[in-house]
């Protein structure tokens, strides 16, 4: 589902993020990526969207080869990828409902398709009742659930979530890890960037820790060890 074949990503100066990463996320994984801050964590998600691209190595997902994609191409990519970010990023005039219809909208989808899936991802994340709220009258869990629904528009074959546990309290995180979890049992390849001790420990799944840019330790079944 996602490879990474020699991958490094060096900014200006010589500044290295990332330096020969070889990684492969096979469909359906739930992976956690871990590390402390300025580790590369953040620079891998980017790559995977192809909102960077690599300065040496190939990265290929789901069988496309996207190292050196057209910028006409990554809307194309990134249908394929749902993204959960910290910070929402919702359209705070528009309701959770008109939020989430949005991201169809501007790909253009068909009024009677986007009717067809906004219900259908609003009963996944568990808003049903709260289609018509604007933002500012949900709670910060509440509106993670939105970008999540969100994210599941294009039912992506891989969902990447980068800290979005990262604004909530601990009853809100384990609600938030909770749906990640029901979403990777549909099928959804589940990438996790996160620095939470607490939320990889509980996983009991794949951790990938990074330090300096460089991956240290691919544990099956790990531990945060930082």
């Amino acid at each position: 589902m996602i490879k990474f074949k020699n991958v490094s990503k060096i900014y200006p100066e010589d500044t290295v993020a990332v330096k020969n990463i070889n990684l492969h996320i096979r469909p359906g994984e739930f992976v956690s990526i871990v590390g402390q801050s300025g580790t590369g964590k953040t620079t891998i998600a980017k790559l995977i969207i192809a909102e960077e691209k690599p300065t040496k190595g190939k990265i290929i997902i789901g069988g496309w080869d996207i190292t050196d994609i057209k910028n006409s191409e990554v809307p194309v990519l990134r249908r394929q990828i749902g993204v959960v970010f910290q910070d929402f990023k919702l359209l705070l005039r528009k309701t959770v409902l008109e939020n989430i219809a949005f991201a169809l909208e501007v790909s253009g989808a068909p009024l009677k398709k986007i009717k067809a899936i906004v219900p259908q991802v609003l009963k996944v994340v568990g808003l049903e009742g709260k289609a018509d709220r604007f933002p500012r009258q949900l709670s910060g869990g509440e509106q993670q659930r939105v970008v999540i629904a969100r994210s599941l528009v294009h039912r992506p074959k891989i969902l990447l979530a980068d800290e979005p546990t990262g604004n909530l309290d601990a009853i809100n995180v384990r609600e938030i890890i909770d749906l990640l979890l029901k979403i990777n049992k549909f099928g959804t390849t589940v990438v996790l960037v996160t620095h939470n001790p607490s939320i990889v420990n509980g996983l009991k799944k794949r951790v990938i820790t990074l330090d300096q840019g460089v991956i240290i330790s691919d544990q099956k079944t790990g531990r945060y060890i930082l």
